[in-house]
């Protein structure tokens, strides 16, 4: 892996102990004085705003956020350690986490001055939500294909389209958004650039999508001649997909690709049926990938983009998950969302969520396409 994706072995430095310790003090008072319910994949259905802001006046929100733009100026490492313990946990994180994974780091690698100044310190404090516009209708995880236009008008642009699969939109202060914004060219991948959409906002309509198991924390977000002010086009116009692909790289290989379903392996072990050898497995599989995720951590903190290294973590990462929930069906227990048992419903919330384990973030198909152009098979 060294040779091909530049990756090292990376540890987390000793110093995070402590923090990690602070963190699991703080979710054990939170749980005793019932200021949140665990759920699984709580990154992307478990959105509380209020946790979210209780941890943003700890300093665990825009952690890596320079202390000039409001954040806590800390190392991308020690943010792992806190969003490890919270994704472990169950937390409900998923109010503030696509503005504190993907949109900050954004913003910081190329947002204006003006920019930075007006977001980054409300993520850090978890008032400034972000959703991000990616994915569109008939389009799947082919992003070379968005349709979605904006055309030039005085003072800005004018957006027309659909997103769909948007996570938190309707509790969002804004949506960053790629935009075809001139022709695709011959690599499909000119011509798109990332526009900062606030919300509410004129000619934006937001339809929530509800789920099988009754949620609703992802929407379609239709534009129709929405306008953005040329100050809130974020980096050059045209230069979107570059910007887009580094930004994948923190959303593909993240914790959150490896555990989201850990609520529910450290429910299954405690078990007196479980299997020792199935958990003995599960373990060691998820100790390996983890190291992956931390080497690819350590490559972020140095301003490298490793995404071929992040589409190998989660293709393995997600298949892990969803090989943790088969593993737990395996008890024989019947999963039921409205049970009282811990086990048993956070079983059945990991059910309905798995058919978008290997889905979201870009399907494994995409991602598989990606790592065979890198090894020049493809």
């Amino acid at each position: 892996m060294t040779s091909l994706f530049g990756l090292e072995p990376g540890a987390l430095p000793a110093e995070t102990r402590r923090l990690r310790q602070e963190v699991r003090d703080f979710l054990a008072e939170e749980l005793a004085a019932g200021g949140f319910t665990p759920v699984s994949d709580s990154w992307i259905i478990g959105a509380d705003p209020a946790f979210s802001r209780r941890l943003g006046a700890r300093g665990w929100l825009g952690m890596a956020i320079p202390k000039q733009y409001g954040g806590a100026d800390r190392t991308p490492l020690e943010r792992f350690v806190v969003i490890e313990e919270l994704l472990a946990a169950g937390a409900p994180v998923a109010a503030h986490w696509v503005a504190d994974r993907q949109v900050a780091p954004g913003l910081l690698g190329h947002g204006t001055e003006e920019q930075k100044k007006r977001f980054l310190p409300g993520i850090a404090t978890g008032e400034c939500l972000f959703a991000i516009g990616l994915s569109e209708p008939d389009s799947g995880s082919d992003l070379a294909s968005v349709r979605t236009r904006a055309t030039r008008t005085d003072g800005g642009w004018l957006i027309d389209g659909t997103k769909i699969w948007t996570s938190g939109a309707h509790i969002a202060h804004a949506i960053l958004a790629l935009v075809r914004t001139g022709p695709a060219g011959d690599s499909r991948h000119e011509g798109l650039s990332q526009m900062i959409v606030t919300l509410p906002g004129d000619g934006v309509e937001i339809r929530p999508i509800r789920s099988l198991g009754g949620g609703d924390h992802f929407n379609e977000v239709v534009f129709t001649s929405a306008f953005v002010p040329d100050d809130l086009v974020l980096g050059a116009i045209g230069d979107g997909w570059r910007q887009v692909t580094g930004e994948l790289a923190y959303e593909r290989s993240g914790p959150e690709r490896l555990l989201s379903t850990a609520l529910l392996l450290r429910l299954l072990a405690a078990r007196e049926d479980a299997d020792p050898r199935t958990i003995g497995r599960l373990t060691a599989r998820l100790w390996t990938l983890r190291q992956a995720s931390i080497a690819i951590a350590v490559q972020l903190s140095k301003g490298s983009a490793p995404d071929v290294a992040a589409a190998v973590v989660k293709d393995l990462g997600t298949r892990f998950e969803r090989e943790v929930i088969e593993a737990a069906r395996a008890t024989g227990v019947e999963p039921d969302l409205t049970s009282d048992d811990l086990f048993t419903r956070i079983l059945a919330e990991a059910v309905v969520q798995a058919p978008t384990n290997t889905l979201r973030g870009g399907t494994n198909e995409i991602l598989r396409g990606v790592i065979a152009r890198a090894l020049g098979v493809r």
